[in-house]
């Protein structure tokens, strides 16, 4: 699963293949401009992040009437 997350009230992405999160991708924004970004790796540094991820939208279904 790669998907949206808030880290430390920040956006940016999980990554977290078979529910194993390896890493994060934590985005700076500035106006509607992406102007840095960080990629957070290592148990230390990951167990310390306050990790926030969004529920799944919800997709309607293409089956036929």
């Amino acid at each position: 699963m790669t998907g949206p997350a808030l880290i430390d009230g920040r956006v940016g992405l999980a990554v977290a293949p078979r529910g194993h999160l390896p890493h994060v991708l934590r985005v700076t924004v500035e106006g509607d401009r992406v102007t840095a970004y960080e990629v957070i790796a290592g148990p230390a540094r990951l167990r310390g992040l306050e990790l926030a991820v969004p529920d799944a939208p919800t997709v309607p279904s293409l089956s036929a009437p």
